[in-house]
């Protein structure tokens, strides 16, 4: 491999190294695979929410909020950083890179806010049934989803066209990081501390502790309908509640496994000389964006409506019915 200049005609040009063309076409492939299995993936998520009046309810609107952000991941930000990666170049300008660098950011959070709001959801409707309607009701929903996306729009966008990424280090940055044809996410001790306790780590420690007291209640409510005689609709709605619950949990450990690996290093590099490889750092930062990936292969594996709805769209008689009433669940 021969390191060459991004801009062989440039002053200040990054190093760019070339891959051999094997390695070139296999990374096009894997990476490519992944970025449409995400596109496709959680549009048809948000598409089979939208077209299906029956899936119209509270939770499914944060899923779809939750699936648009993945969406827009593949989108603005996986895409880009796949031909980054492989040409170790950035070739798009100065202004889409903060716009990228900014989506990266407002992205993330706009995943767990989501799913925040997914397990406030949850608690109400599994700690609180009776007054769950009332609480959860679409506009408070709204509401939530509003706030995920307008506090990640500050963060992310504040953070990078306000500098906020490099403050106190900015000597360091612009003589040591900064050249043409790079697009890295540098940032300071303080901005990776900070940014990272109130984007993930924060958030996912209320959202275990959440999930913890969802499942205590759950387990006492199955326990007192297995030791009483209920009505066959009482044990259907709470069965099909807890499924619900279970299903969202595992979709909030998903997030939590994939993307912790980055914030550890994330939190610890700069405080070790930004010593980590850029290899490793840039893998880390993949194996957190195969949870967007992931995500709809959840809700195909654990939901019913999901898998039918999937089946229906792929199937000719859509062109044919209007099947946007359709029963989806149970199956």
């Amino acid at each position: 491999m021969e390191p060459v200049l991004c801009y062989e005609t440039r002053n200040g040009s990054c190093l760019r190294t070339i891959y051999p063309l094997s390695i070139r076409i296999t990374l096009y492939m894997i990476l490519g695979v992944t970025v449409i299995l995400t596109v496709c993936g959680n549009l048809m998520v948000t598409v089979s929410v939208a077209y299906f009046k029956q899936l119209h309810t509270p939770t499914n609107c944060l899923i779809v909020s939750l699936a648009v952000s993945d969406l827009l991941l593949g989108l603005l930000v996986m895409f880009p950083n796949m031909i980054q990666c492989v040409e170790s170049c950035w070739y798009f300008g100065d202004v889409f890179c903060k716009i990228y660098m900014s989506s990266d950011i407002m992205l993330c959070t706009a995943s767990i806010l989501n799913l925040s709001f997914i397990s406030l959801d949850r608690h109400y409707a599994v700690c609180q049934p009776l007054v769950y309607r009332k609480k959860i009701s679409v506009n408070v929903v709204l509401i939530m989803i509003l706030l995920s996306w307008s506090i990640s729009a500050f963060v992310g966008f504040g953070m990078i066209f306000l500098k906020l990424n490099i403050w106190g280090v900015e000597d360091f940055y612009y003589n040591h990081i900064a050249c043409e044809g790079g697009c890295i996410l540098f940032q300071s001790g303080l901005s990776s501390t900070a940014s990272s306790i109130l984007s993930f780590y924060l958030p996912g420690i209320i959202m275990l502790g959440v999930y913890l007291k969802i499942f205590l209640v759950a387990k006492r409510q199955l326990c007192s309908i297995r030791n009483a005689t209920c009505m066959s609709s009482v044990r259907i709605s709470n069965t099909s509640q807890t499924k619900a619950t279970k299903t969202l949990a595992i979709i909030m450990g998903a997030f939590l496994s994939f993307w912790t690996p980055f914030f550890v290093c994330n939190i610890i590099d700069p405080f070790i000389g930004y010593s980590t490889p850029p290899a490793l750092f840039e893998t880390l930062v993949w194996v957190g964006y195969l949870n967007s990936t992931m995500n709809p292969i959840i809700y195909g594996f654990f939901y019913s409506w999901f898998r039918k709805a999937f089946r229906l769209f792929t199937s000719v008689n859509i062109f044919k019915f209007d099947i946007s009433e359709t029963t989806l669940y149970p199956d």
